[in-house]
């Protein structure tokens, strides 16, 4: 089984000696998660100054505490992300967490155009991978247009969806991809998250899935976007090709939403603006010797990034402890793993990266959901363990 890369040179911003990094780790000597701040090559807990990242999350000053708030040096960097990969974590020492907390954990689908083609295909593929390259051909054929020329809900858009419609090739990807209204959906709930070096998990029904790489904002609960991550939408096509009202099952399951490695806050030298020029690059490295790259150009979007959190909070959705927000991917595997005409589906044991200059590398690997360590700590241990140490 191939090791984990989890060095501060693989996983940590390009440009991280300027980067306001907040993580979180679990601490064996507190017996539950704390805040921290990345600050050189020290791991600084500041869980004193703010108990949680969704409250540090909606502070006017968040980028402040996270330079200057005091707190206990817990560790050095590259020991704590050495110790973060779960198939061999030492569980008397700390190891890093998924960044987010108390947020909940949101997703935007078919954002791109190039992956919403690969999403009507699933849907008229009824699940089956076998049946993906033909109806590729048939709606290319059909379509003859470049639809990431379209912009969302314009008159263009309209005129396209009635033409469609003649055809009989409307599609509720469609509808969602080029409509007035984006796909917001509840990608996993509050502390359900996975963080580097975790195995994140397939339902053992699906046998054609992938990764979804993506830059994933950090929102406050008044709606400001306060900063980034990368997460993977680990995605299950063959269940939600079957029908969308199985999106819940396609997309939550345990371990199936990964976020990290760290929050990149936005300060003078990072904004939305380079979440907006961002470039992901993902790896699938298997077992059996597959490998797979893909990449993501968040320029190529069909919508604005601070669009797509306008529909997911607002006057119609409160969240009082903020979101997390995955803003889709431009990448949709076809590269045959198997058989040919099958295309790509993971493998257990799978070693997924995802990397992006200014954001860092997730990297985690592909296990079963009903096999992976189960999700037992949630909001209410969360609270009981914040108590008991004297930090709320």
């Amino acid at each position: 089984m191939a090791d984990l890369n989890l060095s501060v040179e693989a996983c940590l911003p390009k440009d991280r000696q300027a980067a306001t990094l907040v993580g979180r780790v679990w601490r064996p000597d507190a017996d539950g998660p704390s805040v921290v701040a990345i600050r050189g090559d020290a791991v600084v807990d500041i869980t004193a100054t703010v108990p949680t990242v969704a409250e540090l999350a909606g502070r006017s000053d968040a980028t402040a505490v996270v330079r200057e708030a005091r707190g206990e040096t817990i560790g050095d960097l590259a020991a704590i992300l050495g110790n973060s990969a779960h198939d061999r974590l030492d569980r008397g020492v700390p190891w890093f967490l998924c960044p987010s907390d108390l947020q909940a954990i949101k997703a935007c689908g078919v954002t791109f155009a190039e992956s919403m083609l690969e999403r009507v295909i699933e849907e008229k593929a009824k699940g089956d991978a076998s049946a993906a390259d033909t109806i590729r051909g048939e709606i290319v054929g059909q379509i003859g247009l470049d639809l990431s020329k379209i912009v969302p809900g314009s008159d263009e858009a309209l005129r396209l969806k009635a033409a469609l419609v003649e055809r009989g090739m409307w599609s509720q990807y469609l509808e969602v991809g080029i409509g007035p209204d984006a796909e917001v959906f509840t990608k996993a709930p509050p502390m359900a998250g996975v963080g580097i070096g975790a195995q994140v998990g397939l339902h053992p029904i699906s046998s054609w899935n992938n990764p979804e790489p993506e830059a994933v904002l950090v929102i406050a609960a008044d709606g400001r976007i306060v900063g980034a991550t990368l997460g993977n939408d680990v995605n299950l096509r063959d269940v939600e090709g079957r029908s969308a009202l199985l999106l819940g099952k396609a997309k939550d399951n345990n371990g199936s939403a990964a976020l990290g490695p760290f929050i990149r806050l936005f300060d003078d030298g990072f904004g939305l603006d380079d979440v907006r020029a961002a470039e992901l690059d993902l790896r699938v490295e298997g077992e059996d010797g597959f490998v797979l790259d893909g990449h993501s150009s968040m320029k190529r979007i069909s919508r604005d990034v601070a669009d797509l959190a306008a529909h997911a909070i607002g006057p119609h959705h409160q969240y009082p402890d903020g979101l997390v927000l995955m803003t889709g991917t431009l990448f949709a595997p076809t590269k045959d793993r198997g058989k040919p005409g099958q295309g790509f589906t993971h493998e257990l044991g799978d070693v997924v990266t995802i990397r992006s200059p200014r954001l860092g590398a997730l990297v985690n690997r592909v296990g079963r959901a009903d096999r992976i360590p189960p999700w037992t700590f949630g909001a209410g241990a969360l609270m009981r363990n914040l108590a008991a140490r004297g930090l709320l």
